[in-house]
């Protein structure tokens, strides 16, 4: 049950007024299978309604009611006793056969400020109803968790989405709704990624920058980071994998595997521009000369994670997850970078031998 939809209501009646609506919307979503809900209103209760004007008038409170009710009812501790060397407790609660039925009730007797005793049959109306087997809070509200299996073909997040498009067609402005559990990390952990892979993708560029002291130029190594994530995501459709935790971490990985090939070919194009070369010789030179060593780290790094890929056992596919989208971005980003960056190079790096005659 990956879906943990939590549904907060301002109290009882509202959650057992709309739940049976959101739950119906919710298995006829072809999103979901095998969808509960921990709040069942499946209870046999007996509500007990007090006349309180004649109780007053016979002289009967209902604290003496409430009283009389938890003592006969409740199996209250009141002591102990001791015999043949034991010690005994002594419980308030009337015979089992005089406490069966909810009519029973209505026999029990209770005593008023005069002192007589008064039958409870004449003081109380008894209501049959249902309630939940047990009451849930979250935040403070009178809440139920829906939990959800997805169908085939469907991520957590797509999950969450039909959630909360659900929730909106459904609920009302006093309801208020939340995740628990998995959907919970799942979200935090997106925005916490997300978050990571920006400020990866700065960084490089600021180092990049110092290192080639040039704004132009980390822009060249930079689009080698869509053509990985283009890889991954193509390779991940094509195997099934989701997007979770563990190919973010994969793409984020990707970020600084693939920007080395980038690196490689921009920093050797430099220096033969500075050899004396022009812009175009210098980058088709460079193309040709990085060839192997690219070839050769991106192989061996391909090589490497291609267990990953093929895992079994404990844990098997948050690691398949992870090896197919650093698998596949290596191998679409390797194969388009020689042709992307030499061309992005001619277009937007600066030519150094024209800006030196300039100069």
């Amino acid at each position: 049950m990956p879906v943990q939809y939590v549904l907060q209501a301002p109290d009882l009646e509202k959650l057992e007024e709309y739940l049976p609506l959101f739950m119906q919307k919710v298995n006829e979503s072809p999103v979901f299978q095998m969808a509960d809900v921990n709040l069942k209103f499946t209870k046999p209760e007996a509500q007990i309604e007090i006349n309180r004007d004649k109780a007053s008038l016979l002289g009967v409170s209902t604290l003496n009611i409430a009283q009389t009710l938890q003592y006969a009812l409740s199996g209250q501790r009141m002591g102990y006793f001791y015999m043949n060397g034991k010690q005994y407790q002594i419980l308030g609660e009337i015979n089992r056969q005089q406490r069966n039925t909810p009519t029973d009730l209505k026999s029990i007797y209770v005593k008023s400020e005069n002192g007589s005793m008064i039958q409870l049959d004449n003081l109380i109306t008894l209501h049959d109803n249902v309630a939940p087997l047990q009451l849930y809070r979250y935040n403070r509200f009178v809440s139920a968790t829906v939990s959800s299996g997805l169908a085939k073909g469907y991520t957590i997040g797509d999950g969450l989405d039909e959630m909360d498009r659900i929730a909106a067609e459904t609920l009302d402005e006093s309801f208020r709704t939340a995740l628990s559990g998995e959907s919970k990390e799942f979200r935090e952990s997106s925005s916490s990624l997300m978050f990571a892979m920006i400020l990866a993708l700065i960084m490089i560029y600021l180092v990049l920058a110092a290192q080639f002291e040039s704004f132009k130029d980390p822009l060249v190594v930079m689009f080698t980071v869509p053509l990985a994530i283009a890889g991954a995501l193509m390779f991940m459709t094509y195997s099934g994998v989701t997007m979770n935790i563990f190919s973010q971490i994969g793409i984020i990985m990707l970020i600084g595997l693939v920007a080395k090939n980038g690196i490689l070919i921009v920093e050797f194009a430099n220096q033969r521009q500075d050899g004396g070369l022009d812009l175009a010789e210098a980058i088709r030179s460079a193309s040709t000369q990085r060839f192997r060593p690219i070839l050769m780290t991106s192989v061996s790094t391909i090589l490497g994670l291609v267990p990953l890929v093929y895992a079994t056992g404990e844990g098997a596919q948050g690691r398949i997850a992870m090896g197919v989208a650093v698998v596949g971005g290596m191998l679409v980003s390797t194969f388009l970078t020689l042709f992307v960056v030499p061309a992005m190079y001619s277009f937007i790096s600066t030519d150094r031998n024209a800006k030196q005659e300039k100069e």
